[in-house]
């Protein structure tokens, strides 16, 4: 897919993400196919509960080249007033870094040989390199704006260190690289001397793991002011809500009412006989109520949207797009022909009983332009998949062999298959459907594929 990216972020989670144009309309469907041994259905998870949990929505400015807001900074003067530019620029410049490492860490992570680890690592370590070279290259002379280029510079200098020690501990055991694995050991010490010379953290925090972590984490938020929006979350349908609990209550009290009253005038006095049978009214009420609120309210939001995100801008505080998201389980019919078609081409022994759950996004960009230097909006939409495992079995199972006279037996790992169509649809009403293949266990993602619909599944 050509303006969709699907990756994976964490060990059971995902990441949908695609661009925004100024004054943008576009449409994104997410079709889970849940095998039914897993026991997902509305009854064990709500499509409140998974939304508010496991779905994360994020919104921010973006540009495909780096580069771009660096150069801008070259040309700041606090004689013609384009100070103000200075910090959504260095932010744009430190945000995309993070972004792009920590996507090229993630994926050099899954390399499972040296031979295309090291050159892989190498690689980055030069592009990123590079990267702190140019920023540095420019050091603001107000005072003002020298606090936000350290505050930049030492996070990203930290988040950088850290993440190739987190990569050179994870990577392959090999001798024939102790070179390659010397040059990333030595970038990692010379950004840890770089901070020290410039004294950006004290002796105090650096020596607490909690201290200088949580120093890194609001160093983060810094960074992301004026570049990844604010939310204004609003709960819709929640008035429509009250009005079926409201009239539901009415009618069944209504009825609990008239039998009532027809009880009194069948008996004259207060008798045991009389209090039972108004126990009795009154338990059939509370036990009808909730059933028929919910039988009612499933079917009446049906096809209705839920939830709506506000993205403001933080420094301006003025609206940038609008995010209405509907969520619910579905049937088989109601499958767009091509997403069911997409589904259509799994081979005959993976078409198994599942339960259909569809989230859809719609998002209108407000803003006709957007702030010198930012090209578009990249819209990241992050899906949990571990409320998806938690009933699955745990353990390892047991593959035997016959080898001449001998049995033997190896474990095999249990893995389990999500089918998920996503179909994307933009401003001019041009598709792209993709189904993809999730292969996991109960503690990650084994492998994201995805399926040529031409061809089936091999």
């Amino acid at each position: 897919m050509d303006k969709i990216k699907l990756t994976q972020d964490e060990n059971l989670s995902i990441n949908i993400s695609f661009p925004l144009l100024p004054s943008d309309h576009q449409r994104l469907d997410v079709y889970f196919s849940l095998p039914e041994e897993m026991g997902i259905s509305s009854k064990t998870l709500t499509e409140e509960h998974y939304f508010h949990s496991s779905i994360q929505s994020q919104s921010a400015y973006y540009s495909d080249q780096l580069h771009l807001p660096l150069v801008r900074s070259r040309f700041i003067s606090q004689k013609k007033g384009e100070q103000s530019d200075y910090r959504l620029n260095l932010n744009l410049f430190s945000y995309q870094i993070r972004i792009a490492l920590d996507i090229d860490i993630k994926q050099t992570l899954k390399l499972k040989t040296p031979k295309k680890f090291y050159p892989q690592a190498i690689e980055i370590a030069e592009q990123i390199s590079g990267l702190l070279k140019k920023l540095r290259r420019y050091t603001p002379p107000d005072k003002k704006f020298k606090a936000y280029f350290e505050n930049a510079d030492n996070y990203l200098s930290w988040q950088v260190e850290q993440s190739f020690l987190k990569l050179i501990s994870r990577a392959p055991k090999s001798s024939d690289f102790s070179s390659e694995r010397n040059f990333l050991l030595a970038f990692c010490r010379r950004e840890n001397e770089y901070r020290a010379k410039n004294n950006y953290n004290s002796e105090i925090t650096l020596s607490d793991p909690n201290r200088i972590t949580n120093k890194m984490r609001l160093l983060q938020r810094l960074i992301e002011y004026g570049v990844v929006f604010n939310k204004d979350f609003r709960n819709l349908n929640t008035n429509l809500n009250r009005m079926v609990r409201g009239t539901v209550t009415a009618v069944i009290m209504a009825f609990v009412m008239m039998l009532v009253l027809n009880a009194r005038t069948s008996f004259t006095e207060v008798t045991i006989a009389l209090v039972g049978m108004l126990g009795v009214v009154y338990g059939l009420r509370e036990i009808f109520k909730d059933d028929i609120t919910r039988i009612l309210w499933r079917w009446i939001q049906k096809g209705l949207p839920k939830w709506r995100i506000i993205f403001s801008h933080t420094a301006t505080k003025s609206r940038v797009a609008t995010q209405t998201i509907w969520l619910e389980y579905i049937r088989n019919k109601d499958l767009p022909i091509r997403v069911d078609s997409l589904f259509q081409t799994r081979r005959q022994q993976n078409k198994q009983a599942a339960q259909l759950l569809h989230f859809r996004s719609d998002t209108r960009v407000s803003a006709k332009s957007f702030l010198p230097g930012y090209e578009a909006i990249q819209q990241r939409i992050n899906f949990n998949l571990t409320p998806f495992i938690r009933f699955l079995r745990k353990g390892e199972g047991r593959l035997y062999s016959l080898e001449g006279s001998k049995i033997s037996k190896q474990a095999v790992e249990r893995r389990y298959q999500i089918n998920m169509v996503l179909m994307h649809t933009d401003k001019e009403d041009e598709q792209q459907v993709q189904r993809f293949k999730i292969t996991l266990n109960r503690s990650n993602i084994i492998n994201i594929e995805a399926m040529d619909s031409d061809i089936g599944e091999v």
